[in-house]
């Protein structure tokens, strides 16, 4: 049996009359004691029957081609099974859900770093000396490598935005602003490395793969190896991180999978912390100019947003750094630039929140210094200025509860004890300042599809290829089903991270949980209208609790009624009308509070308060984690996390987690998040929307807005490292 929703329509909030009470509380996760204890296995850890291990060797050049492999000493040395590459393996990693094949060719040099050739070996160790000895020789080629001086430079034409008349407004403004702002380089630096195991059974390959996107990443490895989808089995039931870095097939698993099936045997490729930073996606730097113009009533008549960003060349993928700037604030006079600097470096694709976490840290800031140069409060700015009606397309809004955030958040944090004025509170030599940003994030649902089992024993199945890398998937759905069919969670088992399961959305763009959890839910619905029946009343008539329905003046517990037999529904939920209809988005505020050293220029946050609407919170504890996490990198987006590109050849200088400056305990204080109460029903049959990728969007914009407030610094170059704050307290 098969129920199907296509959302043309706002869906009525049926998960309010359920009975069981499980939908929303912060419930631990029930794959926890597993991970805590080391018996979820990652993809590492599998230890299959006489498996080989190999290790990627990397190109010495910026640009050019591979001339010859020089293999014919290492295929010598003691344990080596072989020495491959060939035009099959990957040049740069595939843009995960982009439709499109990946880039192979492992003879043509894109960027220092490029996984060029794999050594495989009976144990790692004869694999990775072997590979340290292997000396491929290269003719290169001229390669720009800074976005700046870059030659070749695209403008997609869906990125260009020329909407009234922004140079008239600018002149005619109250007041405004013309500022320039920059963002380095980010890497996804996920705690678990890529991986992968190759296995093949026939013609067919079984790869246990560390990946995010299932359903993409089966035809992107097909396609990459040169077999049917059907022949391509993915297992990734435990992600140790992605961030977006595995949303697409990385070189790792395409070069095992060939490996293994020429050996005839099964073959391990896990990518070493600096592999992973140097062949795996980047979050592309930025050149942000933003121009911003209020009336006398302090309402933006002017809103530009340019920006430069880079990739390699062919590549399609640009940072969508105005992304929030199209929705967010009113403004009739619009323009957004948006260029694509081709430059040799790393592969520059989705990371988390693209768009937003680089976009909202400059539109924020400049926000907060529009404040300033209107003599507005930034938070009164900020409320003056929400849109009626998109403000570029004039479709409505969906459930909005921007404004909300922001009141909420000032009540909170004491918002009305800040001194407009910066460098007004002082304890010994640190100066104490407070900022505000919004936080916003697009809200999609995609296609998904889950199977739900109730079982004669009073047990719910739920299975789908959906992953969870850490976002609390096994935990959501679990609820979901326990809550539409009356169970207790641990009378529900969730099966994930397998392609011949139903194809799910797969976790990327903060739709994971609510696409994947309406299909759940609209299989569940399936199952409670068979129930009905059974038991003789209508759908809406019945209640599920504790194992127990009621319904037509009857009482029957689930298990007589599965006397039966069992019932399996596939739920598929598909995206529709409602996407066009209204903008949909999830919304907040981030404020912080700062303590600047006037000796160093160190930046302490000593605070930190995150108000966010997003729909119904299906897990509060989840939730409440990724927010905790979105936070956090936007701590390390303000203040340490930069990717150094070595200009002379583009290479990545600071790559492993020694060196590029993520947030550790001692740079975190107690984080306080708070969830308002909405529902949205034009977002999904469940009412939930992204959450995932909200908590860091603006979050490193509060932070520098802080800063200024505490000492008058204002940084327009991000990371703010103490030398750029020092120098200007200097002055």
């Amino acid at each position: 049996m098969n129920k199907h929703l296509k959302m043309d329509a706002p869906q009525k909030r049926v998960l309010d009359e359920t009975a069981q009470g499980t939908l929303g509380r912060p419930l631990d996760r029930p794959e926890g004691p597993l991970k805590v204890s080391g018996r979820a296995a990652y993809s590492a850890e599998y230890q299959l029957p006489n498996m080989a291990t190999g290790v990627l060797v990397r190109a010495t050049i910026t640009h050019g081609r591979m001339t010859s492999l020089n293999d014919e000493a290492v295929r010598g040395m003691p344990g080596i099974l072989g020495v491959f590459t060939g035009e099959r393996f990957l040049r740069n990693p595939a843009q995960g859900g982009a439709g499109k094949a990946p880039v192979q060719g492992a003879s043509e040099v894109a960027y220092l770093g490029q996984p060029v050739a794999l050594v495989v070996a009976e144990t790692f160790e004869q694999a990775r000396h072997a590979a340290q000895q292997l000396r491929p020789t290269f003719a290169g080629e001229p390669a720009d490598t800074h976005p700046e001086h870059a030659a070749q430079v695209d403008r997609p034409d869906k990125k260009q935005l020329d909407q009234g008349d922004v140079d008239g407004a600018m002149q005619a403004a109250a007041a405004s602003v013309d500022v320039v702002y920059t963002t380095p380089p980010h890497s996804s630096a996920p705690m678990e490395p890529h991986a992968s195991v190759a296995e093949w059974q026939g013609d067919r390959l079984i790869l246990r793969g560390s990946y995010q996107m299932l359903k993409y990443n089966k035809k992107e490895l097909a396609d990459a190896i040169g077999v049917a989808p059907e022949n391509v089995r993915i297992l990734s039931p435990y992600v140790g991180g992605g961030f977006g870095s595995k949303l697409g097939i990385a070189p790792e698993a395409v070069s095992a999978a060939l490996a293994a099936r020429e050996l005839g045997r099964p073959v391990r490729v896990v990518m070493s912390r600096q592999q992973v930073f140097e062949g795996t996606m980047r979050r592309s730097e930025t050149r942000q100019r933003l121009r911003l113009a209020v009336d006398a009533d302090g309402v933006l008549t002017a809103l530009e947003h340019d920006a430069r960003v880079s990739n390699l060349p062919g590549e399609s993928f640009s940072e969508p750094v105005q992304q929030a700037t199209h929705f967010l604030y009113r403004g009739e006079n619009r323009r957004h630039e948006n260029e694509i600097a081709r430059v040799h470096r790393t592969c520059a694709g989705s990371v988390r929140a693209p768009g937003e976490a680089v976009g909202m840290l400059a539109l924020e800031a400049a926000m907060d210094e529009l404040a300033e140069a209107a003599g507005i409060d930034p938070i009164e700015l900020r409320k003056r200025n929400i849109p009626d009606t998109h403000p570029e397309n004039g479709i409505p809004y969906s459930a909005r509860s921007l404004a909300e955030c922001l009141d909420e958040g000032a009540r909170r944090f004491g918002w009305g004890q800040r001194d407009l004025r910066p460098g007004q509170r002082r304890e010994g030599e640190w100066l104490i300042g407070i900022g505000v940003a919004a936080a916003a994030r697009p809200n999609i649902l995609s296609d998904s599809r889950a199977r739900v089992t109730l079982r004669e024993d009073a047990t719910a199945l739920v299975e789908t290829d959906m992953t969870d890398i850490g976002t609390g998937t096994y935990s959501v759905l679990s609820q979901l089903a326990a809550e539409m069919l009356g169970l207790p969670v641990e009378s529900v088992e969730v099966r994930l991270g397998d392609t011949d399961l139903p194809p799910a959305a797969g976790s990327g763009g903060s739709w994971g949980a609510s696409s994947s959890g309406s299909s759940v839910f609209l299989a569940c619905r399936g199952i409670r209208e068979t129930l009905a029946r059974r038991i003789g009343c209508g759908a809406e008539a019945l209640t599920l609790q504790d194992g127990v329905a009621t319904g037509g003046n009857r009482r029957e517990t689930l298990r007589d009624l599965l006397a039966e037999g069992s019932i399996e529904v596939e739920g598929h939920i598909e995206p529709g009308e409602t996407a066009k209809e209204v903008s949909q988005a999830s919304y907040g505020a981030h404020f912080v509070e700062v303590a600047v050293s006037a000796v160093t220029g160190e930046v302490r946050v000593r605070r930190m308060l995150g108000v966010f609407a997003a729909g119904r919170i299906l897990n509060e504890k989840t939730a409440r984690s990724q927010c905790h996490g979105g936070m956090i990198w936007g701590i390390g987006s303000a203040l340490t996390e930069e990717i150094a590109h070595d200009p002379r050849d583009g290479h990545i200088v600071n790559r492993d987690l020694a060196e590029y400056h993520i947030p550790v305990n001692m740079d975190v204080p107690d984080l306080d998040v708070t969830f308002l109460e909405e529902r949205d029903d034009h977002a999904s049959p469940i009412q939930s929307k992204g959450i995932g990728e909200l908590g860091i969007s603006g979050a490193g914009a509060a932070v520098i807005n802080a800063i200024y407030n505490a000492c008058g610094v204002r940084v327009r170059d991000y990371p703010a490292t103490p030398d750029k704050i020092i120098a200007q307290l200097a002055e």
